[in-house]
């Protein structure tokens, strides 16, 4: 898995919490979070020894686990992808 799969994962977690009629305002907010947090990490100019970006997806994925759980796959798929390639 490459960081491009990365960025698309991102992209479907964002479009699955968005989507119906009232879109979780705070879940959604945390997921843009997790975006920018692992955009940064992936980035190699950005030192990322103190990013707790691992962490905060296994707590996402927790509170996903009623109400979203595409979403929840989504962030499984995700820390899978991101152990893979070494973060």
């Amino acid at each position: 898995m490459n960081e491009e799969k990365v960025k698309q994962l991102l992209k479907e977690l964002l479009e699955e919490i968005a989507q119906g009629e009232n879109p979780d305002q705070e879940l959604l907010g945390s997921a843009q979070r997790l975006q920018s947090d692992i955009d940064s990490l992936l980035n190699p100019d950005v030192d990322s020894a103190d990013n707790t970006v691992m962490d905060d997806m296994i707590s996402l994925e927790a509170q996903f686990a009623t109400n979203y759980p595409v979403a929840e796959k989504i962030v499984r798929e995700l820390v899978n992808s991101l152990s893979r390639i070494g973060i």
